[in-house]
């Protein structure tokens, strides 16, 4: 029997063309649209510093570090892999550092930045004082990255130390003496509370030894789990009135407090801490819709944003000047045809109206002459 093939009626094909030219018109129109920036565009500053760039390691080559089974069997894992350019393989050959040679090498071929502050990472601790394996899905020594830092110029030393280590304070002033030029926490993660009284000496140390502390601030989602409530903002409160400068990661963004948005909470603070700062990395992530414009247009967060980009995620799919309706077609282009990430990133938060200051700010803060 004689097959019988059947075509659309007229009227369905005259649809389907419409809606394909309908398409492809709404398409072109938004990529042709023209800039729409958050505030003026300003020029960008030379010897740009990126205050938050993470490393890690699977403890290769004697290095110490340390990842989760659970995070290892992660999707996550791969992607992380890839965005720091090497490969399991790699690192198992050469050790961990090798981690740290790529990113310095790429930061090297960057025309706007010039150092990054590459950050370690500290475990959580058990009611002992010791570190919890089972409890930390990432841990990144202080060693490991300041011998790291010690080989390439362009990386300055961002150290870790959970305040719940019996030796903390000696851990501060080792980090000091090998050139720390900040303290990096992840509360959710490390699981510390920063409102804890028994916190008060390490922040009268740190004052001491004049280093600010990055704190994460807002939903923390690159880990499996967390603790969320220690990312409030108002947690910071304790570190701010005892003279700590603190810089309040990612301007508290994807989060809520008793009913209120991470920024307004953070906001808040600021009008009560001079001492209080926040960075806009991880702020042009499509997952972070309408942050960045909420940083540059927020009254109480002028003068106080911070450049970094918490890389590697800048050199993942979660980042494309593509997802922007704010960009021009012409500034998508460059941008996406950019090949190095920091200067994907500075391009992308120029035309989005980040100010000269805002990129200025973290030399101002962190950058050392070598």
């Amino acid at each position: 029997m004689k097959e019988i093939k059947f075509k659309p009626a007229a009227s369905t094909r005259r649809r389907r063309k419409l809606f394909l030219a309908s398409s492809l018109v709404i398409v072109f129109g938004w990529a042709c649209q023209s800039s729409q920036p958050f505030r003026p565009v300003e020029p960008i500053p030379s010897g740009i510093v990126d205050m938050h760039c993470h490393i890690a390691g699977i403890g290769a080559g004697g290095s110490g570090c340390w990842v989760s089974p659970r995070m290892r069997n992660n999707f996550r894992f791969k992607i992380y892999l890839r965005s720091f350019g090497v490969s399991e393989k790699e690192l198992l050959a050469h050790g961990d550092s090798l981690v740290g040679d790529r990113i310095s090498a790429s930061l090297a071929q960057s025309k706007y930045v010039s150092q990054a502050v590459l950050l370690a990472l500290d475990g959580v601790v058990d009611a002992q004082g010791n570190l919890d394996i089972n409890r930390s899905e990432v841990y990144v020594p202080n060693e490991f990255v300041a011998a790291v830092c010690a080989q390439h110029t362009n990386l300055l030393f961002g150290c870790s130390v959970n305040p719940y280590r019996p030796d903390a304070l000696a851990q501060l002033e080792w980090a000091k003496a090998h050139g720390a030029v900040l303290v990096k926490w992840i509360p959710p993660v490390m699981a510390i509370n920063p409102d804890d009284p028994k916190l008060i000496p390490f922040y009268k140390k740190m004052v001491e030894l004049n280093l600010p502390l990055l704190s994460h601030t807002g939903e923390e989602h690159s880990f499996s789990r967390s603790a969320a409530n220690y990312g409030d903002p108002k947690k910071l409160r304790l570190p701010l009135s005892l003279g700590v400068t603190v810089v309040a990661a990612h301007i508290s963004s994807s989060a809520k407090y008793d009913g209120e948005c991470g920024p307004d909470r953070l906001a808040k603070l600021m009008r009560e801490y001079p001492n209080l700062f926040t960075d806009i990395s991880a702020l042009t992530q499509i997952n972070k819709p309408g942050y960045l414009k909420e940083a540059l247009t927020k009254p109480e967060f002028s003068g106080r944003l911070v450049y970094g980009t918490d890389f590697p995620l800048i050199n993942t799919a979660l980042v494309s000047p593509w997802y922007s309706f704010h960009l021009s077609l012409r500034q998508k282009w460059e941008i996406w045809r950019t090949k190095n990430p920091w200067d994907r990133d500075v391009l992308t938060k120029h035309y989005l109206g980040v100010p000269t200051e805002t990129f200025a700010r973290s030399a101002q803060m962190f950058a050392k002459v070598n």
